[in-house]
């Protein structure tokens, strides 16, 4: 029993090593997208100093402001995941304790 918790925890510790990447790799993604974005908009559109100062400033805040949610919607699923994993946890501890007590009653009505 010990050997198949010991391979169940370890997948469970790969799984959410797994989403913690998927999570990170996904707002460094949306930062770059929106930076490169950002450059190509700044490079093909012919303003004025003036008004590429002022868009830059726009573009900026929207930039932050899409990061900003992105990071959350990743920080709430993130906490979801984390939810369910314990309460799977504790799914098994109550099954393993379950187990265990019938295992010592049943010892103890064969003695």
């Amino acid at each position: 029993m010990l050997l198949k918790d010991l391979l169940e925890r370890n997948k469970r510790e790969r799984e959410k090593a797994a989403k913690r990447k998927a999570a990170k790799n996904a707002a460094i993604g949306a930062g770059v997208g929106t930076v490169l974005g950002l450059a190509a908009g700044l490079l093909f559109a012919p303003k004025s100093g003036k008004e590429t100062r002022q868009d830059i400033a726009e573009n900026a805040k929207k930039a932050a402001d899409k990061v900003s949610k992105g990071t959350k919607k990743v920080v709430e699923n993130v906490k979801h995941s984390m939810e369910d994993v314990k309460g799977k946890i504790l799914e098994v501890k109550s099954r393993k304790k379950a187990q265990a007590e019938a295992e010592d009653s049943s010892e103890e009505t064969e003695e």
